[in-house]
């Protein structure tokens, strides 16, 4: 059977059973969730709500060039290994550098899911494994995940990896597989903790650059949204019309 009547074949049958999934996603405790990689609550006892969007600002301007500290903290944080293949290897955040052609301006910045309220990912995805919580986080469910890279090709960011290799060594909070695509989570174990950061900013902030902020972008008496407020910002590809829940200043 070729690739694309499995991928056709497993559809039909999700389909077939999401009315029942549906219905019973409302009672899995959370550790379950969290164990299949689609969480869908903030406490045990407390379910990701509309009333609240999760987000990121990036400050371009302070972004040092050369600095590492929100990449390496995303790997130790999630168990992500550099093994020297950068093709190959899991990146969940990068650094890149985006120069003005016009002025040579050169601008250093760090990419990762852009966590779109219209996401690509979600909207390609034959199984549903790439999803959207309620609260914004766009994530992906690696039981459903059948490995097909569909949402690779979608996301106008290149912000999903896929796992090539069997795993060892993996954190508990973060479970990993082989044959499944993966990405930014915005540290959403820390967040339905309560923690209110991520491991990019928290490392971000250690350096005592203070680049990145997290924050509910529905909460007006939140920091990130005085500041989005207080400062002209921008959204990456905003010509798409995606929505992104991360936004830049400084460029």
């Amino acid at each position: 059977m070729s690739v694309e009547a499995n991928i056709n074949q497993y559809r039909r049958r999700f389909l077939g059973q999401a009315g029942v999934a549906t219905a019973a996603v409302a009672t899995v405790p959370l550790t379950s969730l969290l164990a299949s990689g689609s969480a869908q609550a903030k406490a045990l006892d407390e379910p990701a709500s509309s009333d609240n969007r999760w987000g990121m600002l990036v400050d371009a301007s302070k972004c040092a060039d050369g600095c590492k500290a929100c990449v390496d903290a995303c790997n130790d944080e999630h168990g992500l290994e550099d093994l020297g293949r950068p093709e190959t290897d899991a990146q969940w955040i990068r650094k890149v550098t985006i120069k003005d052609k016009a002025t040579g301006h050169i601008d250093t910045l760090p990419l990762m899911c852009q966590h779109c309220e219209t996401a690509p990912c979600v909207d390609v995805c034959p199984t549903g494994a790439s999803m959207r919580r309620a609260d914004g986080i766009v994530l992906v469910d690696r039981h459903t995940c059948i490995g097909c890279r569909y949402c690779m090709m979608a996301c106008p960011y290149k912000a999903r990896s896929f796992v090539h290799e069997v795993l060892e060594n993996q954190v508990t909070h973060q479970p990993r597989g082989k044959g499944c695509v993966e990405s930014c989570t915005l540290c959403v174990h820390k967040l339905d903790a309560g923690d209110g950061s991520t491991a990019c900013s928290e490392a971000c902030a250690a350096e005592g650059h203070h680049a990145i902020i997290i924050g509910d972008l529905k909460d007006p008496n939140s920091d990130i949204s005085r500041q989005l407020r207080a400062s002209p910002t921008r959204q990456l590809r905003a010509d798409l019309g995606l929505n992104t829940g991360v936004r830049y200043k400084g460029l």
